[in-house]
């Protein structure tokens, strides 16, 4: 004979068990057995962003009150890029924003909750932060730039942060790129025949 508490316990894990079932098993497996493995629907932008957001108000021994690191990141989505400037947009952390979710992130990070729970938080506010995946870096050690089209050369001065001002050619931009590739990537060789 179960007691009332007993009882309880058991109608709750029968409501457990039904809902994982209604769920996909690969999925409701993930949540119950590992608790702490990150959801492969995660944007890998949110989560690196905010990991290093957060790792840097610790070693900057930040004061973590909501409004505080509400300011810091909006600091630090000012000098963000690619696709780290479309996250804090997509939050309402940049200026042209036309929404405001940055709440959203503040104040959980000021208790101190771990990102990919806020990142999970945020993907049913907005999907179009799932959506968000970096690009595929390009290994410019091992690529011949003449074989590149002016758009992925375009793409890497961008990345960069830099920009080709009087570049009518692509042999104007293989050029600049070869001159700040000791800045950029000091380990990578230029493979040109210019």
């Amino acid at each position: 004979m179960l007691s009332s508490s007993g009882l309880l316990v058991a109608v709750l894990l029968a409501a457990v068990l039904a809902t994982c079932e209604a769920l996909k098993e690969g999925e409701c497996e993930g949540k119950l057995k590992k608790p702490g493995r990150r959801s492969a629907n995660l944007s890998p932008v949110c989560v690196t962003f905010l990991g290093k957001f957060y790792k840097s108000l610790q070693e900057h021994k930040a004061d973590m009150k909501s409004d505080d690191v509400e300011k810091a990141l909006l600091k630090s989505c000012v000098t963000a890029k690619g696709k780290e400037n479309r996250f804090c947009y997509y939050i309402g952390a940049t200026s042209d924003a036309a929404t405001k979710m940055i709440n959203e992130v503040s104040k959980p990070l000021s208790y101190h909750v771990p990102v990919d729970k806020i990142c999970e938080k945020l993907k049913k506010k907005d999907g179009q932060i799932c959506e968000l995946r970096y690009d595929k870096q390009m290994d410019l050690s091992s690529v011949d730039l003449k074989k590149l089209k002016v758009k992925d050369l375009k793409k890497i001065l961008e990345e960069w942060g830099e920009s080709c001002k009087g570049c009518a050619e692509k042999a104007d931009f293989i050029r600049k790129i070869a001159e700040l590739m000791p800045k950029y990537a000091p380990g990578a060789v230029t493979r040109t025949d210019l």
